[in-house]
């Protein structure tokens, strides 16, 4: 409360463009406002919040496609706020196709059902987050991926390329209240990775990957940014982006990744350090480009602020040294982004977030 209550005037408006960026997706972006609003003591509105899928409603060739949508809590709103206008979720999949749920024993049908007549055909998957049975969301999802999304029928041959695939949140590991981090969304797109590339012998694919560290993701945050300050007046150009976050490969390794598309693109250049090529780049790439479009280039840099109250502790996962660095970090982030141990060290090291506003104030020379 403290650092916001230096953000805001004497009236609780903030007087600083924020956005508020979570790789958290399965609530509404309004829920996600009010919760922040009540416990930073300041009103947030929904257009300061970015969600993991937020960036989805520009993805607006995929809005007339029926898609399965998989997650937990309002995936089907999340899904129509986003832009998507024919979705199914992964439980009206399973109630229409009631064979195809077989690891528990209790769920599974005691007679024969008849045949599903009338479903529609999936044209494409989105992966909104950590589903709560996962064996039922990566059985289901590999059913409709083998069977160029009729899953009652059965193909000869694997279809491939597979249907496309938009996901959220990479993250592999976030932090609760245990002792240790949990299992994030990360770690299900690996196990749905796993399991399609032992069962068909090819790469899963996607169409977009997006949520931190995506550049997609920082390029709308910034969009966002720019629009508020136009909206509060000011005049002077936004020359730096602040990014403060508690773990060194999401938050830090996004924020520096984006600090480094920021510096290509001043050179004309669209790509970001992603590894995989055109596969994985070229959707984000596009996205990038029509956000260009929409908003000034005055941004020069992204600096990564890393605070110590979350996943992140002192002498953790990030050595010191770039030999260190090289042999002994271990990458948390997705397959499709390339592993440069620079990228997961901050700019800066500070406490918590109301050093980290401290400064930001101080490298803008601001009261």
């Amino acid at each position: 409360r403290r650092a916001f209550q230096r953000l805001a005037d004497g009236g609780g408006r903030l007087r600083v463009p924020v956005v508020f960026l979570t790789n958290a997706g399965n609530c509404l972006r309004s829920a996600k406002a009010r919760e922040l609003s009540q416990a930073l003591g300041l009103q947030v509105s929904p257009e300061q919040v970015i969600l993991s899928h937020s960036p989805l409603q520009l993805f607006s060739q995929f809005h007339q496609r029926c898609m399965l949508v998989a997650g937990q809590g309002p995936v089907e709103e999340n899904a129509h706020n986003l832009g998507f206008k024919h979705v199914v979720t992964i439980e009206a999949l399973r109630n229409a196709y009631p064979l195809l749920d077989m690891v528990d024993l209790s769920r599974r049908p005691k007679e024969l059902p008849p045949p599903t007549t009338g479903f529609p055909t999936i044209e494409g998957v989105i992966l909104f987050g950590e589903p709560v049975r996962w064996e039922t969301s990566l059985q289901l999802i590999t059913d409709v991926l083998l069977s160029n999304g009729n899953p009652g029928a059965r193909l000869q041959d694997v279809p491939y390329p597979h249907l496309p695939i938009l996901a959220c949140n990479m993250d592999l590991l976030w932090m609760a209240e245990a002792k240790m981090p949990r299992f994030g969304h990360g770690t299900f797109l690996l196990c749905l990775e796993s399991i399609y590339k032992k069962v068909t012998g090819k790469e899963l694919k996607y169409e977009a990957l997006i949520g931190k560290p995506s550049p997609v993701t920082y390029r709308y945050a910034q969009y966002l940014i720019q629009q508020q300050a136009e909206k509060q007046g000011w005049k002077a150009p936004i020359r730096r982006l602040y990014a403060v976050g508690d773990n060194p490969m999401s938050d830090v390794y996004g924020a520096n990744l984006y600090n480094n598309y920021l510096r290509s693109a001043q050179q004309d250049q669209v790509q970001a350090g992603l590894k995989r090529g055109p596969q994985a780049a070229s959707p984000q790439a596009e996205v990038s480009l029509e956000l260009r479009n929409d908003c000034n280039n005055s941004v020069e840099s992204c600096k990564s602020i890393l605070v110590c109250t979350g996943v992140y502790c002192h002498n953790g996962d990030v050595p010191k040294g770039a030999e260190a660095r090289a042999a002994e970090t271990v990458f948390h982030g997705h397959r499709d982004f390339c592993f440069d141990p620079s990228l997961a060290e901050a700019s800066y090291v500070v406490q918590d977030v109301d050093d980290a506003v401290q400064l930001a104030f101080k490298k803008e020379n601001w009261s």
